[in-house]
């Protein structure tokens, strides 16, 4: 097929979905899979569980199964969950190391998960490490062995570091990260923020972060998919990014009931306590979800450029095979379906919402 008639295809595949949402003429959902980033208990899964809960899925007219690497308390390790995604789901939630660094080629990501780059070095606010260069001879703790991120092992060795002057240590996260930082069997911790965020608040733990400035604006946690299921489920793609911005939006401007659809999703017992604190833990890391500006009519949008310079960054520090170009990478094609409709309306309607 050619390039100009898939793209006719597409227009008539979005604008198809656009009548029929707009006619709400009855339809069966179509089933879609996807493969979640760790499991229901972790930060990372917010914006599925308030999208199921909150009915966007359902809206949307997609019938959503969640299948998890994990199940069990824990974190899976983001190589894993990307193969499984390549072979498994229709979307899965993933990073973009997997494919960068040659571990899982053939996914695409489409969507963005956290408007800045999700990984950052942290350490206690008591900690005597306050540059980079302090780092040496730090055990570095981490989520799980071996993750994607390891690549910031790159910030310190720009600070002059040798990969022999730290180590990394997998801890586990939660009440076992949390142990192993307050127990000082490690230094420090290299973990999404999301993560670290929700330590603080749940273990009233306090933070100094150190943010690569070369990868502060890289979008490196996404949703993604094969170039198979682009080419053939567009519209049921299309639908899932827009019930994602919607929900991105409910976590920014109604906090609590997100709190409690993750709950909800995590099994958590609901209690006055508990919904203060996972509510307080929502609050502090909307801003690191895509619904950050919720007026934005690009919620989800990942920078072509910005994935060039991760790219190109990997490579620079012989931690990728080759340069692979963000045409290769990503794809905002579904970014405009996903925020077309009328978001300050939106806003009053979650707001509204309990």
């Amino acid at each position: 097929m050619s390039k100009s008639a898939a793209a006719t295809r597409t227009m008539f595949a979005f604008a198809a979905v656009a009548v029929l949402m707009a006619t709400g003429v009855a339809r069966a959902d179509d089933p879609f899979v996807l493969i979640g980033g760790s499991n229901p208990g972790t930060y990372f899964e917010v914006l599925d569980d308030v999208a199921l809960y909150a009915g966007f899925f359902k809206e949307q007219h997609l019938d959503l199964q969640v299948r998890y690497k994990t199940t069990v308390p824990g974190v899976a390790n983001a190589f894993d969950t990307a193969q499984l995604g390549a072979t498994a789901g229709d979307a899965t939630t993933t990073m973009l190391e997997p494919v960068i660094l040659g571990r899982t080629p053939g996914l695409v990501a489409f969507m963005s998960r956290d408007p800045q780059f999700e990984n950052v070095l942290a350490v206690l606010d008591d900690s005597p490490i306050r540059t980079l260069a302090d780092f040496k001879g730090a055990k570095i703790g981490e989520l799980t062995a071996g993750g994607p991120g390891e690549v910031l092992a790159a910030t310190l060795e720009g600070a002059g570091l040798q990969r022999s002057d730290f180590s990394f240590v997998a801890t586990g996260f939660a009440a076992a990260a949390i142990s192993a930082l307050t127990s000082k069997k490690v230094d420090a911790f290299d973990a999404p923020y999301v993560e670290l965020a929700s330590y603080e608040v749940s273990a009233h733990l306090k933070f100094r972060y150190f943010w690569d400035p070369i990868l502060t604006g890289v979008t490196n946690a996404t949703y993604a998919a094969t170039p198979a299921t682009i080419a053939a489920k567009p519209e049921q793609l299309a639908r899932f990014a827009r019930a994602m911005a919607m929900a991105a939006i409910l976590t920014r401007e109604n906090p609590r009931l997100a709190a409690r659809y993750f709950m909800q999703g995590a099994k958590i017992p609901t209690t006055p306590e508990s919904l203060r604190t996972e509510t307080l833990i929502i609050e502090k890391i909307k801003d690191a979800l895509p619904g950050s500006d919720p007026l934005s009519k690009k919620i989800g949008y990942m920078s072509p450029r910005a994935v060039d310079v991760y790219s190109n960054y990997l490579y620079d520090h012989h931690l990728a095979p080759a340069v692979l170009p963000a045409s290769a990478l990503v794809t905002n094609r579904f970014i405009a379906y996903a925020n077309d409709f009328d978001h300050a309306a939106f806003i009053a309607r979650v707001k509204a919402m309990h």
